[in-house]
């Protein structure tokens, strides 16, 4: 991986790699192009370009962060130190030319344009957004995924959490990388955005979120041979309910007791019955 240095505002920042690859075979001569017509595009913005302190930039980017942690739980403390480090404090190249702050890839779901740079591999394609905020709000639909599913289990204020379970879950390959986003949020007092939810408001907000990366996930149903648990504990499905706050009854994950049960999703009906023991 080609680390890039950046020296801002007294912080030292990485940029690092995350599961985010998408390695295509391009010439040189069309990557130019591509770039040029993206610098061209975006010309009046890069024109304006004032570089940023790290203060500054937490201060432009809060209320986005904030907004993003209320509707899906990441702690915007987490979603800041992310934005500060890939972005060198929006100052890096892709942050500048391409609006992009978190150095997500461009994979074979993206259809928007693409700018090339030499990251894991020469040329590797990241995506382009039309301004910083979008660049943000797809920050958390690309945590919207399988691998990182049960990071929203997590209290939106547990930023220490957060910066593990990313690192587990393949978002970065510095084996630093938690550290590092901890060091930030702390040198920064980031966690001072970072707000607490009711049990109530966490269900609510972790059914639906669980039930978004469901969708995406969704795959062809299993075959109808396959065997359930055969340990007899079981629950009934009562007014109320949901998968999270029944999982957690039985101290099991949500992706436990969907796996015990052979669901696909997580829509449940009063009156079915649920084998709530592995």
């Amino acid at each position: 991986m080609r680390k890039i240095l950046y020296l801002l505002s007294g912080l030292v920042f990485f940029t690092s790699c995350s599961a985010r690859k998408a390695t295509v075979s391009v010439s040189n001569r069309d990557v130019r192009r591509n770039n040029e017509n993206i610098q061209k595009a975006n010309s009046a913005s890069i024109a304006e370009y004032t570089p940023l302190t790290s203060v500054q930039y937490i201060e432009r980017y809060k209320a986005i962060a904030i907004q993003q942690m209320n509707l899906y739980g990441i702690p915007a403390s987490i979603t800041l130190a992310q934005g500060l480090f890939e972005s060198g404090s929006g100052n890096g190249t892709l942050a500048r030319v391409a609006n992009n702050h978190f150095g997500i890839k461009a994979g074979s779901s993206w259809t928007g344009k693409v700018y090339y740079k030499d990251d894991d591999n020469p040329n590797d394609r990241f995506r382009v957004y039309d301004n910083a905020e979008q660049s943000f709000r797809d920050h958390s639909e690309f945590l919207k995924k399988k691998n990182y599913a049960l990071l929203f289990e997590l209290d939106k204020n547990d930023y220490k959490g957060w910066a593990y379970g990313l690192k587990k879950a393949g978002y970065a390959t510095n084996p630093n990388y938690p550290n590092l986003l901890i060091n930030i949020i702390q040198k920064y007092n980031l966690d001072q955005y970072d707000n607490p939810e009711s049990e109530i408001q966490k269900i609510k907000r972790v059914d639906t979120v669980l039930t978004q990366i469901d969708k995406k996930t969704y795959t062809a149903q299993k075959d109808s041979t396959t065997q359930t648990n055969s340990s007899g504990k079981t629950y009934t499905v009562k007014q109320g309910d949901t998968l999270y706050n029944i999982s957690k009854r039985f101290g099991l994950t949500v992706d436990d007791l969907k796996g015990l049960n052979d669901m696909e999703n997580n829509n449940i009906k009063i009156g079915q019955v649920l084998v709530v023991a592995k």
